[in-house]
């Protein structure tokens, strides 16, 4: 037992002090198993010799006063194991657990495994508890519809769930996967690790592998934003002038980020240059768009974009990503007009609520139609498949906004 002790304490880690008291509790529970109690024992483990001794320590009585074998030893007895013993002391003699017999051996087995099990347990989530956001690589034992099962160089489970895995992962059996480490439970003293591809701190992490600047602190990450598979956002700074942030992330002929973006199943990242200044901050983010103004509400974090008609459809960008993401890094909700020429009258939307559900209406802003004008330069089937909007409400919107611009013409 002590043998296959010491081999778990190798492969665990597990420090000599610990080792002797689980040893010695494990002895000490069975004990009380069988005696009732287990405090006038003695135990003592000594793993460098890989022994151990019990030792009993029972109060001499007369003949025939003893009321409890294991606690009391009669004068007769006594002196028959050394001539010297007298009333009332106390005599202590060496018990030897392998004469307990089967079942006691294997209730000793079965408690050491226990107390094993809980050490084991324990181990791993202290290891891991204060790991959350660092970078792990595990190899895939088993998948499953739901999750994936990892193990890492220690032997420990990692799941990767499939809501943490990016949309074009796939892996065979025995390859090797990164990820974060998302979350650490411990429930029922049954610890779980639950690790991640999509989190923001996984792309962080691939950044600061890649990019020595970050990983020696002159390059600050700032933000970061994505939506996994698709498209990323980063926004880095850098403390000193000589260095060209962007620069130094993507490398020369983009050779530091290329490495990324396969890990991230060519997900598309945007690098951009960090800036405290909320308007320019914005337009940075809604690369590859130019802004002709902006309009910035501090106290709601919202801002208004006015783009020529032509960048409208890059500052959204194909499934609205760019702009939702631009949102995500600069912490604003953005909204995008169409720059309307002073001498073309035009009413924006938001003037129609009497008339039009807001809900079209926030469906129409959407895609980039602020105003009326700019939902009747669109076509019809464009309006109906770009806002997803049924046949007969795109044509009510039409006839209402066309209706508005007749009599205004009449007047």
């Amino acid at each position: 037992m002590i043998d296959t002790f010491s081999e778990f304490k190798e492969l665990k880690n597990i420090d000599r002090t610990t080792m002797i008291s689980v040893l010695e509790d494990s002895f000490r529970n069975v004990l009380a198993k069988m005696f009732g109690t287990d405090e006038n024992f003695d135990i003592i483990v000594n793993p460098d010799k890989g022994d151990f001794e019990i030792w009993r320590n029972r109060k001499v009585v007369e003949d025939g006063e003893v009321e409890d074998p294991n606690l009391q030893i009669s004068l007769s007895e006594a002196k028959k194991i050394d001539e010297d013993y007298e009333l009332d002391e106390e005599v202590t003699d060496e018990v030897f657990f392998e004469k307990f017999g089967r079942r006691a051996i294997l209730n000793l087995r079965q408690t050491l495994a226990s107390k094993i099990l809980e050490l084991q347990k324990d181990a791993l989530y202290n290891q891991y508890k204060d790991k959350i956001g660092q970078l792990v690589s595990a190899e895939v034992y088993q998948i499953w519809k739901k999750e994936m099962l990892l193990i890492d160089d220690d032997g420990n489970e990692l799941l990767l769930p499939k809501s943490a895995q990016i949309p074009g992962d796939f892996y065979r059996k025995g390859e090797t996967a990164r990820a974060v480490i998302a979350q650490v439970d411990n429930k029922n003293n049954n610890p779980k690790i639950i690790v991640s591809r999509t989190s923001e701190d996984f792309l962080r992490r691939l950044f600061e592998i890649e990019v020595p600047e970050i990983h020696d602190g002159l390059i600050t990450i700032h933000k970061v934003a994505r939506i996994p598979g698709e498209r990323a956002k980063i926004a880095v700074e850098s403390y000193d002038e000589r260095i060209d942030p962007v620069g130094a992330c993507v490398g020369v002929k983009g050779s530091r980020i290329h490495g990324i973006v396969r890990e991230l199943r060519n997900e598309n990242i945007d690098v951009i240059n960090y800036t405290t200044n909320a308007s320019l901050f914005i337009q940075r983010a809604l690369n590859p768009a130019k802004i002709s103004s902006i309009r910035i509400n501090e106290e709601e974090k919202k801002a208004e974009v006015f783009l020529k008609p032509e960048e409208v459809s890059l500052a959204i960008g194909k499934g609205g990503h760019n702009i939702k993401l631009a949102s995500m890094l600069t912490g604003y909700t953005i909204d995008v007009y169409r720059d309307i020429e002073e001498t073309e009258e035009d009413i924006y939307l938001d003037e129609f609520k009497d008339e039009i559900d807001e809900w079209v209406i926030e469906s129409l802003k959407s895609i980039g139609c602020a105003t009326a004008r700019a939902v009747l330069n669109k076509s019809r089937e464009e309006l109906i498949e770009s806002a997803d909007l049924e046949e007969d409400t795109v044509d009510e919107v039409i006839n209402i906004l066309k209706a508005e611009f007749d009599d205004t013409e009449e007047a």
